[in-house]
């Protein structure tokens, strides 16, 4: 066995094996915790409980745009033009290079700082005892020593040994890849420590399934085990649906770069010329043909939309998961906090008559994970309800308890009362009345009536038990109905507007709630929301999933449903094509969270649904999630303004200029000239990523379609290749210009319309009138194609290789401008008319793979790459550095 991994057995093995008393005592703590003092100590001593600090390193970014084939190339081409004795060509290809690393450079590092920004915003928090009485702090805050409280649902914080346990099971598939639960006890284990046989062990990043428990924390951050782990992955992972896209969109450019550059090169060399003019210029048209600054263009949209987001209460643990947002077309989402207030309050206890009734309120606090005797908080909004405002009962004792499962869906204890020893059960109303006797029809009529009004109820029921020491499952039987716990959480009056947003955006809303039918379906009726029927989850039980696919397509709420249930629910609507966000914050959403396109959770939910979800709304509101859905659709929409631009206008371009080089007795642009229309061309187009958005381009989602983009670019990129050849006539037939002025003329004529162009791309509509452009856009296209003019009357002029204009070319300019803006208006017209002529592409299945793609935490691209973050981002932390 290896040292170190020896050295890590020994460590949780001495604790394992060791007495509790002796580990609380080395530990320096007891049984009830530390002190708010000792452990704030502790923290600025040890330092916080992160696996590994969230580094944006200024170094790594810059090393990742060097890393590019590219650049390379156009490294050499300069060195080569040097030492050829084209300084001027030198200089202009490194001040493309520069330019290109700098601007990449500042927006990748932009939008490292703003996913490390939000990062360090999405927070887990533990109950943990402090001076004597249990409260919620911060992962991160968790020092050795402190003593906290293991409840269903929750990720354990840090490695733990355990105090006090009851039917406490977790899932350590993390650690040791069996996805059975490990059930755990107080006891030592009888042989040498395995993570698998330290039963009286838990261990950080592990999920309790199972039970309740106490412990005292013995290892946190990089010591955990998880920790050790974590420190030394890898930070590569697979590629999101928006990467595979940007990725095809790389291949097409790169097939019709190299086509195009092998003709140019051929074609030169049979016409006998040097070759090093051939390759140079060759080369200057492959980089042409390119959009190089789409990396820049995609991190600046996806930092600056994170911004928004982050403005709107929207935080996206992967800046790519923006897109993500903005493809659902469908959004499944629990009751709780999202159609209603979320604030549940305690109405009554009453009985089987509907009168109020103090032994129900008594034998419902009883029945909580809340020691009566001393208070404190919960997990469970219900019981925080319930016990707000309410005194200690001091006159009972809790012999045994029997934490809640989603199987039971009940919590039941074993207390000693005044009146003897009882087994008291609270839980969902259907299942405790199916273990009750006897159940009158006043109860049944009473609980039907507040079923009726919206109410939450919880039901209460009991029987004696003096023989007893410790309850199962097979205790609760023959059962006395004792009455009712009655809830309000009323419908959220925002959310009628936010469900209209939502449906504006083309969103079908679907509910999914543990809750009762009849409630769910008032609050949907008092919200406006439509519904096509309601099914349960028993009845969904019985559906094979052929008879699924029809019935979710066809039914709006989701009632008493497992976490199971309403992960086959999102399977099945996956499977019908459709893209499917989830909206949900319990242990029993975390299955369907991972199961759906998008997951999507909320600040105040428990570890495991936040660390299931992609996107993490600050406010528990539809209507931010609709501003979400807003965003990532207009990100979208700018990102595919830049690719169908760039592939209709450079291509048409670097085609005329393969042609003219044909027929030409020289170079119709020197590569040089080319390489700084490029670089001009791309500069203005910088400002896409602040342009206005059509409306029509936010009411569905749109995705990537390399097939409409190759059609795209073979319609309009011979529109541009046309009016270069008019241009080509002007300047040798009328103008008879020589090879200096001719290539001025098809500079400045060049730059004008790819630049302008982006006016009659950038939507349907007929541009100015009908669809105004952003400001900044419309400022740097103005301005590019002024400073383009500019160099060929400035004093450098002669050593890039331009000669003054006459007046007759720019009047000639404008004619040819307007009339290419026209006819490409035309060519929108027909083009859009065609079936093929979509922007979106038709609904699409995407199994599995498409979901782990999605998942992944950068993209793979050096130069699109963003900020990293952890599967379990509550035991990290943010921090710039450089």
């Amino acid at each position: 066995m290896p040292t170190q991994q020896a050295e890590t057995l020994s460590a949780f093995g001495k604790v394992a094996a060791a007495p509790l008393s002796d580990v609380l005592r080395q530990l320096g703590t007891t049984a009830y915790g530390l002190s708010v003092e000792e452990a704030d100590e502790r923290l600025r001593r040890f330092g916080p409980n992160a696996v590994r600090t969230h580094r944006v390193s200024v170094g790594a970014v810059l090393k990742r745009q060097l890393n590019n084939a590219v650049l390379a190339l156009l490294a050499v081409t300069a060195v080569v033009s040097f030492f050829l004795g084209d300084s001027t060509q030198a200089i202009i290809i490194g001040v493309i290079l520069v330019v290109s690393v700098g601007l990449s450079f500042v927006n990748e590092y932009r939008a490292e700082r703003a996913g490390a920004a939000l990062h360090s915003r999405i927070r887990h928090t533990a109950v943990v005892r402090r001076d004597g009485r249990f409260c919620r702090a911060d992962v991160s805050a968790l020092v050795i020593g402190d003593v906290v409280r293991l409840e269903l649902g929750e990720l354990v914080p840090a490695d733990v040994r355990l105090i006090d346990v009851n039917g406490l099971e977790c899932n350590e598939s993390i650690l040791t890849g069996e996805s059975t639960p490990t059930e755990k006890s107080t006891a030592p284990p009888r042989r040498s420590a395995s993570i698998a046989d330290a039963a009286n062990l838990a261990f950080m990043g592990t999920v309790v399934s199972s039970g309740e428990a106490t412990a005292v924390v013995y290892a946190t951050g990089a010591d955990a085990e998880f920790g050790r782990i974590a420190a030394g992955l890898g930070e590569r992972e697979p590629e999101t649906e928006f990467q595979v896209g940007l990725r095809r969109f790389s291949y097409l450019l790169l097939r019709v770069a190299l086509t195009l550059t092998v003709v140019i090169v051929v074609t030169n060399l049979l016409l006998r010329r040097p070759l090093i003019d051939s390759a140079l210029f060759g080369l200057a048209i492959a980089v042409g043909i390119t959009p190089q600054l789409l990396p820049a263009v995609v991190s600046t949209s996806l930092a600056s939309g994170s911004r928004r987001l982050a403005q709107l209460k929207v935080l996206v643990k992967r800046l790519v998961c923006i897109e993500d947002l903005g493809d659902i077309d469908i959004l499944i989402t629990d009751k709780t906090g999202t159609l209603t207030e979320g604030r549940i309050s305690f109405i009554d206890a009453v009985d089987a008559r509907g009168s109020h009734s103090e032994s129900v309120l008594r034998y419902g606090l009883l029945c909580t994970d809340v020691d009566p005797a001393v208070g404190g908080a919960s997990a469970n909004d219900l019981d925080t309800a319930l016990w707000d405002g309410r005194a200690a009962i001091t006159d009972s004792h809790r012999v045994a308890t029997l934490p809640f499962d989603h199987t039971r869906r009940a919590t039941s204890v074993l207390a000693d009362e005044p009146t003897g020893r009882v087994i008291i059960v609270k839980g969902a109303p259907e299942q405790v009345l199916a273990r009750c006797e006897g159940v009158s029809a006043d109860a049944r009529t009473t609980l039907s009536g507040m079923f009726t009004n919206g109410r939450r109820v919880v039901a209460v029921a009991a029987k004696d038990a003096p023989t007893l020491s410790r309850i199962s499952a097979a205790d609760e039987n023959a059962l006395t109905l004792v009455g009712f716990l009655v809830f309000a959480d009323n419908p959220k009056p925002a959310a009628r507007e936010s469900l209209k947003r939502l449906a504006a955006l083309g969103i079908e809303v679907k509910v999914a709630t543990g809750d009762n039918p009849q409630v769910a379906e008032k609050v949907c009726v008092e919200l406006g929301l439509a519904t096509n029927g309601t099914i349960t989850g028993s009845e969904l039980e019985q559906l094979a999933d052929e008879q699924l696919a029809v019935v979710v397509a066809n039914t709006t709420i989701f009632a008493r449903v497992s976490p199971e249930q309403k992960s086959r629910v999102v399977v099945a609507m996956r499977r019908a094509g459709r893209s499917v966000g989830f909206l949900g914050d319990g242990v029993n959403d975390a299955l369907a969270l991972h199961s759906a396109d998008i997951g999507i959770s909320v600040d105040s939910a428990t570890d495991v649904a936040k660390d299931a979800a992609d996107v993490v709304l600050l406010e528990k509101d539809l209507g931010v999630l609709a501003a979400g859905v807003a965003e990532g659709r207009r990100i979208f929409a700018n990102t595919i303004k830049y690719v169908l631009m760039g592939t209709s206008s450079n291509f048409g371009n670097m085609f005329s200029a393969a042609a003219a080089s044909a027929v030409l007795t020289f170079l119709p642009m020197l590569p040089s000239q080319i390489l700084l229309n490029n670089l001009l061309y791309d500069s203005s187009q910088l400002a896409i990523p602040t342009d206005r958005v059509d409306d029509e381009q936010l009411h569905a989602p749109s995705h990537w379609n390399i097939a409409f983009i190759r059609r795209f670019m073979l319609t309009f990129g011979p529109i541009s290749s046309l009016f270069d050849f008019v241009t080509f006539g002007l300047m040798l037939g009328v103008l008879h210009a020589g090879p200096v002025q001719f290539r001025t003329g098809w500079f400045v004529e060049s730059l004008a319309t790819q630049t302008l162009i982006i006016f009659a791309i950038r939507t349907r509509r007929v541009p100015f009138l009908r669809s105004r452009p952003g400001v900044v856009l419309v400022l740097t296209t103005v301005s590019v194609i002024a400073a383009g003019i500019a160099l060929t009357i400035s004093p450098v002029a002669d050593h890039l290789g331009f000669t003054p204009l006459p007046w007759q070319f720019f009047l000639a300019l404008v004619l040819l401008t307007v009339g290419y803006l026209v006819l490409v208006e035309f060519a929108k017209i027909a083009f859009y008319s065609e079936p093929l002529g979509l922007a979106v592409t038709p609904p699409r299945t995407r199994g599995r793979a498409h979901r782990v793609h999605r998942r992944a935490a950068r993209f793979s691209h050096p130069q699109l790459a963003v900020a990293n973050v952890s599967s379990n981002p509550v035991i990290m932390q943010s921090r710039n550095t450089s």
